[in-house]
């Protein structure tokens, strides 16, 4: 009887968790009610959603790259070497998951822009000009993107033992053989599950790359600014894009589910 009575949820709680799960399974349902199922072959198969899922997958699979080159050795930092400061780094480093992605991409627009800090120094100097351009949306997408990683990374480091480093520096081996050889393997769930969830979110990226790289069919147009063009003249069309992304945000944190959720 105690067992069960424990068990028993409050009405005061299920009633608002409820009316949450609602609130958020039902614009998911809405898409798929409004889905043309029936045309979504011939949709699919159109050149511009082609075109968009091409470049699409192409940049965000580049800004991974990227994220995993630059953000794995600053997860080390963060979570192996203490220095000074190291609680405003890493708080500055988690800044794009909070800031509005509009506002990235006019801060990147300040910095590498033809007048920015480093564009006009890249402009005058070598020619590049980086804005409006599909190195501007990989760019884009990797800046808001790398924070997952990082924190992701960083999570699994300092889970991890450390004792197996140390022995591999008592043998002789160096740090960085020790990085590769011994760290970089027992991270390594880590490092997978922050690239899938950062290759989705660069995947689904929209405010800093309109800002930073605009719109631009089969250089800058990628699915999100396809989307948001298509509302205002083809809501089917618009429909199927964002299918498209939602399934592959529902794959992923399926596939995460485990590692990055802990749901059982």
């Amino acid at each position: 009887m105690r067992r069960a009575h424990s068990r028993r949820v409050p009405v005061a709680l299920l009633v608002p968790a409820t009316i949450g799960l609602l609130f958020l399974l039902l614009p998911l349902v809405g898409l798929l009610a409004r889905t043309p199922w029936g045309t979504l072959p011939q949709r699919l198969t159109e050149p511009g959603v082609l075109t968009a899922l091409r470049l699409s997958v192409q940049t965000a699979t580049l800004a991974t790259l990227l994220c995993l080159v630059l953000g794995v050795p600053l997860a080390w930092l963060l979570a192996r070497v203490p220095f000074p400061g190291r609680r405003l780094v890493r708080a500055l480093v988690t800044v794009p998951l909070v800031l509005p992605p509009v506002v990235g991409g006019v801060a990147l627009l300040l910095v590498f822009g033809r007048r920015g800090l480093l564009g006009s120094w890249l402009d005058e100097t070598f020619g590049v000009t980086l804005p409006f351009t599909t190195t501007a949306v990989v760019m884009a997408q990797a800046f808001v993107a790398m924070p997952f990683l990082i924190i992701a990374v960083e999570g699994a480091l300092r889970g991890a033992d450390t004792r197996y480093e140390e022995a591999a520096a008592t043998l002789g081996a160096g740090r960085w053989t020790t990085f590769t050889q011994v760290t970089l393997p027992m991270i390594a769930p880590g490092v997978a599950a922050g690239a899938v969830l950062g290759w989705a979110r660069a995947l689904g990226e929209f405010g800093a790359t309109i800002t930073f790289a605009g719109n631009y069919p089969g250089r800058t147009q990628t699915m999100p600014v396809a989307v948001y063009l298509a509302l205002e003249t083809d809501l089917e069309a618009a429909i199927v894009l964002s299918l498209i992304l939602l399934t592959v945000s529902v794959v992923i944190l399926a596939s995460l589910q485990d590692r990055w959720v802990g749901a059982p």
